[in-house]
């Protein structure tokens, strides 16, 4: 027979277990806790010849003039992924894969905020 007096044990007080978004998706409960506070940022990978960029000025809607490393101006072009999704401004880290064929111009992959790089 079971003892009707001990109490189940809650998912909240373990940290652990599933839980649910607005859409009924199941998420793991306890995995905010172990992120330890430190955000990820992206690193550019080399073998797709990506860079880190600072955004500088906004030429028009979906072309912004990016300071990259190495102290190169390029005017980079935002594709459609980011430009519907991601607002950029002046001052973002941004990773961008330069034209083979067009020093001077490159395809931002990603943004990222200075507070998240430092």
């Amino acid at each position: 027979m079971k003892d009707s007096s001990a109490t189940p044990v809650d998912r909240q007080e373990t940290g652990g277990g599933w839980s649910t978004d607005r859409r009924g998706i199941r998420k793991d409960a306890g995995a905010r806790d172990r992120g330890g506070g430190d955000p990820r940022v992206r690193l550019p990978q080399t073998r797709n010849q990506e860079i880190f960029g600072q955004a500088e000025l906004r030429v028009s809607p979906s072309q912004i003039r990016i300071r990259c490393v190495g102290g190169v101006t390029r005017l980079g072009r935002i594709t459609g992924r980011i430009r519907k999704k991601v607002w950029i401004r002046e001052g973002d880290i941004l990773i961008v894969v330069p034209w083979s064929f067009q020093d001077g111009k490159c395809d931002i992959i990603y943004r990222s905020t200075v507070p998240r790089v430092e």
